[in-house]
């Protein structure tokens, strides 16, 4: 009986985790974080050789008797018939949830994914030379001679929708991999993740946001906004002055990479002096040529196995290279590419909505009408 309803649910082969721990999207890359904070996983891409025998569904049974407060006779009901009905109802209810374990990625793998990101060719390369400067370091430690410090923290500038929170991502693992931190979870914030209304509070919730990105990365989006208002009763100062402190006393235990627009990062980073000290390392972040915007659309298309027909693709094509050449002041780059996304599948349910009669390439095409605006 529990085998057989085992091999029903896939539990006992691979089985794409997404049936059982929902993912959060979180932008244009596809990469996601499941219901517990685990750090980012790329569903989808890969199957999960995990393997889920009878013991490992006993025990799961037992973990649910002690968090539902079901007697040793119900589990001994469970294993002897009642097993299937209550697994039914806890699928249903939401509370029968799994764990998958991802196989940590080497850091030959995560190279290969840094560069498979399209376009950010002066990118790759500062992160390849920060990479190898680590190695050296290590190797010369290793022998016990002088070795240079090599800047862990890092300014990622440039304007939104560039690939910055992607490619800190993949650093936190790579500096997993590279022994630089311990864990290699990511801790993403903003200002508003940071700062408090009252005296005193700042500091305690950065010191919290901070606790969190021990043996990690803290990546924090849009840094300058913490010291663009000096004006009376702004906490921001207070947030900068405790990220430092604690950059000083918890050294080498978590590295920290501020993001934001190329300007104001700059005016952020000179404003302090400590701030100066601690981050002199910047990584430029360009805007997307049309071409780049066509790929990472045509990638968004492929992973939904939508297709264009040529005028479609055409038109696509004309509108990215337009957007690239304007670069109007609110352009957002991989997020405009998103969000163009989005629209076309709108008007492409619009278009197909009142038709019975659709096939699976009915479904699966945009034509002109879909992609223009």
């Amino acid at each position: 009986m529990l085998r057989r309803y085992l091999t029903q649910y896939g539990l006992d082969t691979w089985r794409n985790p997404t049936e059982y721990v929902a993912p959060v999207q979180d932008d244009y890359t596809g990469y996601s974080s499941d219901k517990y904070g685990t750090p980012t996983i790329e569903f989808g891409k890969k199957k999960r050789d995990v393997q889920r025998d009878t013991r490992d569904i006993e025990e799961r049974i037992t973990h649910e008797e002690n968090i539902y407060g079901e007697s040793s006779d119900e589990v001994s009901h469970l294993h002897s018939g009642g097993f299937e009905s209550s697994v039914d109802a806890r699928l249903q209810e939401g509370m029968l949830e799994q764990r998958w374990e991802e196989k940590e990625e080497s850091l030959e793998e995560l190279m290969t994914k840094l560069n498979q990101l399209i376009g950010l060719t002066e990118v790759k390369k500062n992160i390849e030379t920060q990479v190898n400067l680590i190695k050296i370091q290590t190797m010369s430690q290793n022998m016990h001679l002088p070795t240079p410090t090599v800047s862990l923290h890092l300014v990622f500038s440039g304007n939104p929708g560039t690939g910055k929170t992607t490619v800190a991502r993949l650093l936190a693992k790579i500096y997993k991999q590279l022994g630089v931190v311990k864990k290699g979870q990511f801790v993403e914030v903003d200002r508003s993740g940071l700062v408090e209304g009252y005296v005193g509070q700042t500091a305690e919730k950065t010191s919290e946001v901070i606790d969190r990105a021990m043996g990690g990365v803290l990546f924090i989006d849009e840094a300058y906004a913490l010291t663009n208002n000096k004006e009376k009763g702004d906490y921001g100062q207070e947030a900068v002055d405790t990220l430092l402190k604690r950059m000083e006393d918890d050294r080498d235990k978590f590295v920290v990479i501020v993001a934001g627009y190329t300007d104001e990062m700059k005016e952020f980073v000179s404003s302090n002096p400590g701030l100066e000290s601690r981050f002199s390392k910047f990584i430029q972040f360009p805007d997307y040529t049309g071409e780049e915007l066509m790929q990472i659309f045509d990638g968004m298309c492929s992973s939904m196995q939508f297709t264009l027909d040529e005028k479609a693709k055409k038109l696509v094509k004309d509108k990215f290279t337009a957007m690239a050449e304007r670069h109007e002041e609110n352009f957002a780059n991989g997020r405009e590419v998103r969000n163009f996304f989005d629209r076309c599948v709108e008007r492409q349910a619009n278009r197909l909505a009142a038709d019975p009669n659709l096939k699976v390439e009915d479904l699966t095409r945009f034509s002109e009408s879909d992609v223009t605006e």
